[in-house]
């Protein structure tokens, strides 16, 4: 596959433009982002629903071990770097959202296993509170960015920091078999809030505005993180 070119910009920054062009920008972004939203649910519906879903989960399962784990993150992330960088391509829409698609895709498919867990083997309200509980966080963080205006770009380093550590135990725990428990899981909850204000951030002051895909990416990948964790920290209290 040949490497795509990156023609420059022609259009300005989101906070640079009339207020009209920015306004349609924001919608655009949320617009796109509550639908990927919605199709990642309704692929996880789907497979959940589907008699061999059983054995998809424990297929997928036999991998959560030692570095065969591994290897699922390593291709998770280099899917994630690919998407990403679709969605960021200026020269085609139709790769933007192929960008945005191979990554709810990739997303289901890696949080299938923790619904399944959370539907059949915890209490029947643990994932719909986990998703009301991701929305409400997420709706407040936003307006926080909104009423303030502050630019939360300065949260980039510390997040980017703690990021790698985060990965550095998860691989350590991977390796040495040991749990991350439930403190590290909470810590993950405030790292994707943190991550929620500095996209969203971004979105009001850093993106430029024919950016929407990769914008709502960026928001569906902070939004997928906060619930893989509030999930988990849900299910571990149970």
């Amino acid at each position: 596959m040949q490497p795509h070119s990156f023609a420059p910009r022609q259009t300005t920054l989101a906070d640079q433009s009339p207020s009209e062009e920015r306004a349609r920008f924001i919608s655009r972004t949320y617009t796109h982002l509550f639908g990927a939203i919605t199709a990642l649910i309704l692929i996880e519906a789907a497979l959940l629903a589907t008699p061999f879903s059983n054995t998809l989960v424990e297929f997928m399962l036999s991998f959560a071990g030692g570095y065969s784990w591994l290897v699922v993150l390593a291709a998770f992330m280099g899917v994630s770097y690919l998407a990403n960088s679709w969605a960021q391509d200026s020269t085609s829409t139709g790769i933007q959202y192929a960008g945005l698609s191979l990554y709810v895709v990739a997303q289901a498919v890696l949080l299938l296993p923790l619904l399944y867990i959370a539907v059949h083997y915890s209490s029947p309200e643990v994932v719909p509170a986990a998703g009301i509980v991701t929305l409400c966080a997420f709706t407040g963080l936003t307006a926080v960015v909104v009423i303030t205006r502050k630019n939360f770009s300065f949260l980039g380093p510390f997040l980017g920091v703690a990021g790698l550590a985060a990965l550095g135990f998860i691989v350590c725990s991977i390796l040495f078999g040991f749990s991350l428990g439930i403190l590290f899981t909470a810590l993950m909850v405030v790292f994707a809030c943190g991550y929620i204000l500095y996209d969203t951030s971004r979105v009001m002051h850093e993106y430029h505005t024919d950016q929407h895909v990769a914008a709502a990416l960026a928001l569906f990948a902070s939004v997928v993180l906060l619930f893989w964790y509030v999930l988990r920290l849900f299910m571990s209290r149970r």
